[in-house]
């Protein structure tokens, strides 16, 4: 059997028992690592569940596939992923190359950001579709997410924000000579993910184009979400832009029409209470009555 295990958003211990009891009796277990991470490492999640891992990065997984699947039908394999296998990120390839294979598969699921980001409050089937919104450069500004949102907007949907993860990156000049050097791990913040969202605003308006949000449209920043050292912040996209939320991994909301109690539920957790006392006046595309 081919094992996908969700292992949940905090640290070690929030393996299910279903999952953990999988891991211990498998022949390999590998960690997926270049999706999402945990508040702790390697190290810790080998110590909890007694057993060793590898570490499959983006091209072990895309590349060398057949490796992973290796032996799984004659031998228990478990495949770990942050989260739910089948939150964020799916891995839909690999469950079709085993299916190929004849290989048996089974997920065990946790939760994901995709459920847990109602910790802010803000109803789960108020949420229209998940955006990715990505790393720029000097020459690479791509704008889609904010179509998406717009939509989202337009249909008085929630829109959830997952910020870009920068893992075993290579530079350009690395990339291009072959040499196997790696950037250092950049984790995209919820103030990185504002400050693009308003230069858009800024572009599109200057270009009399009609606007999907503005600079006082209602957010919500959440960091490390399941940990201990959880935060959430609400307020409106130009106090987002230089908010701080601690250590990453980050997550940004764009909010559509609210019902009063999700208003309220983010009146705890707002930068400035007085944003919300005001929120009629202030972005009336936010909230009807």
């Amino acid at each position: 059997m081919f094992y996908f295990i969700g292992l949940g958003l905090g640290d070690a211990k929030d393996i299910t028992v279903k999952g953990l009891e999988v891991i211990q009796k498998c022949s390999r277990v590998y960690l997926e690592a270049y999706t999402s991470i945990l508040t702790v490492g390697k190290d810790a999640l080998e110590e909890y569940y007694g057993r060793e891992l590898i570490l499959a990065d983006r091209d072990m997984v895309e590349q060398e596939a057949s490796d992973i699947l290796k032996g799984a039908d004659c031998s228990d394999v478990a495949f770990l992923v942050v989260g739910d296998p089948f939150g964020a990120t799916t891995h839909s390839d690999l469950v079709l190359r085993a299916v190929k294979s004849g290989i048996q598969y089974r997920v065990i699921h946790n939760a994901s950001i995709m459920n847990a980001v109602g910790c802010c409050g803000l109803q789960l089937y108020n949420f229209g579709e998940t955006v990715s919104v990505v790393f720029w450069t000097d020459t690479w500004k791509p704008e889609s997410f904010y179509d998406k949102i717009q939509k989202n907007r337009a249909n008085g949907m929630h829109t959830l924000c997952l910020l870009d993860i920068k893992v075993k990156e290579q530079s350009l000049e690395n990339l291009m000579k072959g040499r196997k050097i790696y950037e250092p791990p950049r984790y995209m913040s919820v103030k990185q993910a504002a400050q693009q969202l308003l230069e858009i605003v800024l572009n599109r308006r200057e270009q009399s184009k009609e606007l999907a949000i503005s600079e006082d449209t209602i957010c919500v920043g959440l960091s490390r979400v399941g940990a201990e050292d959880q935060s959430i912040r609400a307020g409106t996209l130009q106090q987002m832009a230089s908010a701080e939320l601690g250590a990453p991994l980050h997550s940004l909301i764009i909010t559509g029409h609210m019902h009063p109690l999700e208003i309220d539920m983010l009146r705890l957790f707002a930068i400035e209470p007085e944003t919300f006392d005001n929120l009629k006046m202030t972005d009336s595309s936010t909230y009807t009555s």
